[in-house]
């Protein structure tokens, strides 16, 4: 087993991806959650490039790091700038990270058009600036941009550059496929080749234009790299970066290297979703090993064959990336399907009952409900069935109203009458819209009772119309998506009105949550 190394790079290029926009605390907190992964390296911004960059490195020093080295990103010397005078360089010192990442030009098209220089001033801005941080104590991570694109057009000159980086004593080189243009193939023969020249221990930096990052990271690793740089999730400008959250799995359990410390592998699925929590995106329910759907199974044959053996339609055990299996409910549920689902309930010997659960999701469905996405409606159902179902609440009545005045927005505010253990509580509260309104004033008529509804947090909400013939009466679906500190779990409603199948999914949603935590502190 050979020891692959990791650097992230979401702090910093994972952040050029459209639609990710990370403050200062959300930096830190990443960089912290990153550690507690066990990455071997952390870039975390660019100093030179604008005030928050530089910030982090300064706040980041008071923190502690168990395992990640913390490093910063920056550029060779400008063209005719001595490097002891270059205000980029003196950044990369003045920050305190003691890894410093340099990215050189090594595609002659670029050094021509785009720094506007000669081939040869570009060999000396690369030797002087890895030869000056070296001289001022820095570990030295060498970013060849563009490199196989620059090899292809003139591999003579690409590697040229990269010789003369590790002449200057470059701890790292790492060949970059910048445009994410290159097949696998070509990069596994071009990193088996350059490592024939170049001694110094290889990386990969590779973007997924292609679609193709993951695979080309884990050629480059055949082929000899020693590194792999990437992001969480893949973020990153355009069609995003290598995504490490395949790239380490696939490492660890398909190739047998180390690249994560004993067991760290099951917080890759808890990390994933925290970066994804942080950037405000939501997650990407079909993501490989990491996604909501990775492990989810539909098909009755396919439920059948799990129970029989899990091997049959899983190439790993979700627990080892610390995610989960799903069993979807569906149109095409059998038995199976229904036995792998409540299977913690011990029914499954009630063959009247279970075909009562079948047959009331299958009528539920032919009315429009969909369970695929709302487990949890699922959950209550069968508990509901099961005769375990207890209401946290009742339902007084509740009153919408949009109003809009004149050369004003629309002001939606919701009124609503709940009881709770013999209680009466009576709220109001404002939203964006009708349906945020009457979640506002849900949650404050209930929080008295149950404090920990505090903790929920609605992350997304879909609507589809079901019979788009009907028009303005037609049914809808309302799906919600709701997480606290722990879980994601989805509800659905439907109805002729919009607000009624809200208002049925934001129940069931808060029923849930009041039900998980009861049920976890009953097992404490």
């Amino acid at each position: 087993m050979s020891k692959i190394l990791i650097y992230d790079t979401t702090l910093r290029d994972g952040s050029q991806a459209e639609g990710v926009s990370f403050s200062l605390e959300d930096k830190l907190g990443i960089a912290l959650k990153l550690d507690y992964l066990g990455v071997d390296y952390i870039e975390g911004g660019f100093p030179f490039s604008n005030p928050k960059d530089l910030k982090f490195f300064e706040e980041a020093a008071k923190l502690s790091f168990k395992r990640s080295k913390l490093t910063s990103f920056g550029a060779t010397r400008r063209a005719d700038t001595e490097a002891e005078n270059d205000a980029g360089l003196a950044a990369l010192l003045a920050c305190g990270a003691g890894v410093a990442t340099i990215v050189a030009k090594t595609w002659d098209f670029h050094v021509k058009n785009v720094i506007r220089t000669t081939l040869e001033e570009n060999i000396c801005m690369i030797r002087d600036s890895v030869s000056f941080l070296k001289k001022n104590g820095l570990e030295v991570v060498f970013d060849a941009e563009h490199f196989f694109d620059g090899y292809k057009n003139n591999p003579e000159y690409a590697s040229r550059c990269l010789l003369t980086a590790e002449e200057a004593g470059a701890d790292w080189i790492v060949l970059c496929d910048t445009n994410g243009g290159c097949l696998v193939s070509d990069v596994a023969r071009i990193v088996a080749e350059v490592k024939k020249e170049v001694q110094a221990p290889l990386g990969m930096h590779a973007h997924n234009d292609s679609d193709l990052a993951v695979a080309s990271t884990l050629a480059a690793v055949d082929a000899g790299a020693v590194q792999v740089q990437g992001t969480i999730n893949g973020f990153g400008e355009r069609a995003g970066n290598a995504d490490l959250c395949s790239i380490i799995p696939n490492l660890i359990l398909k190739k047998g290297h180390q690249c994560l410390p004993e067991g760290a592998l099951t917080k890759l699925t808890e990390v994933s979703r925290y970066v994804y929590e942080v950037a405000n995106l939501p997650p990407r329910w079909h993501q490989p090993f990491v996604g909501v759907s990775a492990f989810a199974h539909k098909g009755g044959f396919h439920i059948d064959a799990m129970r029989k053996n899990k091997l049959t339609y899983e190439h790993i055990p979700p627990e080892a990336v610390g995610n989960e299996r799903r069993i979807l409910v569906s149109e095409l549920s059998g038995r199976a399907t229904l036995l792998e689902k409540v299977e913690k309930y011990d029914i499954s010997h009630d063959k009247a009952l279970m075909r009562e659960i079948l047959n009331q999701i299958q009528s539920l469905e032919a009315e429009g409900y969909q369970f695929e996405a709302a487990e949890a409606s699922f959950e209550l159902l069968v508990k509901k069935a099961l005769g375990k179902h207890r209401p946290f609440f009742h339902l007084a009545g509740f009153r919408v109203i949009v109003e809009r005045r004149e050369a004003g927005e629309p002001v939606s505010e919701a009124t609503i009458k709940v009881e709770v253990g013999g209680e009466t509580e009576i709220t109001a509260s404002e939203g964006d819209g009708p349906v945020h309104a009457l979640d506002n004033a849900l949650r404050k008529a209930l929080e008295r009772f149950y404090p920990q509804l505090k903790e929920m947090r609605l992350v997304d909400y879909k609507v589809r119309v079901i019979n788009p013939k009907a028009a303005t009466a037609a049914k809808v679906r309302v799906i919600i998506e709701t997480r606290d500190h722990k879980d994601i779990w989805g509800t659905v409603g439907v109805s002729e009105n919009l607000i009624e199948a809200s208002w049925q999914a934001l129940v069931d949603s808060v029923e849930f949550k009041l039900f998980k935590d009861q049920e976890q502190s009953d097992v404490r």
